[in-house]
């Protein structure tokens, strides 16, 4: 590889658009996300009881639990109805806030 090809990912590409600001989302829109956290009993319904209060009409029944390779974790996929950034922010903040939740991407 080249000088040429190589630059600095710090810096910003003279071939970018100039448009540094993040693709916004158009709500009200599915949103899927993953919610990480220590494999217990009643994490899933913690979780859907959290989801629910935030998106009323969220399906229970479309969340998909993968348990991670050795038990110790699980990750709940999930798509819930998201009308704003207010409220996607909130449901991510009362899932941190159960101290039971590793990430929420």
């Amino acid at each position: 590889m080249s000088n040429k090809t190589l630059r600095d990912l710090r810096q910003p590409s003279t071939t970018d658009s100039g448009d540094d600001k993040p693709p916004k989302i158009e709500f009200p829109c599915d949103y899927p996300i993953k919610v990480v956290g220590d494999a217990a009993e009643d994490f899933t319904a913690m979780v859907c009881q959290v989801v629910t209060r935030h998106d009323p009409a969220f399906d229970a029944s479309t969340l998909q639990s993968v348990p991670s390779r050795n038990g110790r974790f699980v990750s709940l996929r999930l798509t819930l109805r998201a009308t704003g950034e207010d409220q996607l922010q909130a449901l991510f903040a009362e899932l941190k806030a159960t101290d039971r939740v590793h990430m929420v991407l």
